[in-house]
């Protein structure tokens, strides 16, 4: 069993997921399964983007760990952020924090994989960009919608939209069962007035409707 006192900071994000695909029972699972009965103190649930520093949930995480002299623990290291700097000031400050997937990891490790996870997802971007650019750039050029564009980028392309789409519409799953798990679910209806009521939005940027909450369970079933 581990010893010493811990609070968990789990991260669902609106925007990206997340490769691992983590959701927040999971993160939860996680955590027991490191801790093995060790004390957990307290916890922490924040629905915010991994790009964005100013995270609430997580700066009061950060302040019960340094007044209850507690370890922060994290399912993942991408649960805190992809952010190199980020990954850096959080090492530099007084709190000792634990990824459960890497617990014998030390700072100079935790660096270096902050610097890897951040690069992927830039590259993920940058791929995105450029295979859709290509694409519409050589339309454009031939002036012919028929003709087909360089091998391959049609299909980089396609797969790099699902897979943005298949990641917003998990997030806004992990949302939607988290109301659910708040006893609203008597229909899709009163679903998706609480969506709007928080300002989350759809996968596309509009309002919630009973359909398009269907939709999108619907896509991840």
């Amino acid at each position: 069993m581990v010893t010493g006192q811990f609070i968990a900071y789990y991260r669902v994000s609106t925007e990206k997921q997340g490769r691992s695909g983590l959701g927040l029972d999971a993160q939860k699972q996680a955590v027991l399964q490191y801790l093995n009965g060790g004390a957990l103190i307290g916890e922490f649930v924040e629905v915010e983007s991994g790009k964005r520093n100013d995270r609430p949930e997580l700066a009061k995480a950060l302040t019960a760990c340094r007044l209850q002299g507690a370890t922060l623990i994290v399912a993942k290291l991408d649960r805190l952020s992809r952010s190199v700097s980020f990954i850096s000031a959080l090492m530099e400050s007084a709190v000792e924090f634990v990824a459960c997937d890497m617990p014998t990891a030390n700072r100079f490790t935790i660096h270096i994989l902050a610097a890897v996870a951040e690069h992927e997802r830039q590259m993920i971007s940058a791929r995105t960009r450029v295979a859709l650019a290509a694409a519409k750039q050589r339309g454009k050029r031939l002036g012919n919608s028929n003709l087909q564009a360089p091998a391959g980028v049609h299909a980089i392309g396609t797969a790099a939209i699902k897979e943005k789409a298949d990641r917003d519409a998990a997030d806004r799953v992990e949302i939607i069962r988290a109301i659910q798990a708040e006893g609203i679910h008597q229909s899709m209806n009163a679903i998706a007035g609480e969506l709007n009521r928080r300002g989350i939005t759809t996968p596309r940027g509009g309002r919630w409707q009973a359909t398009t909450v269907s939709r999108v369970l619907a896509r991840l079933s």
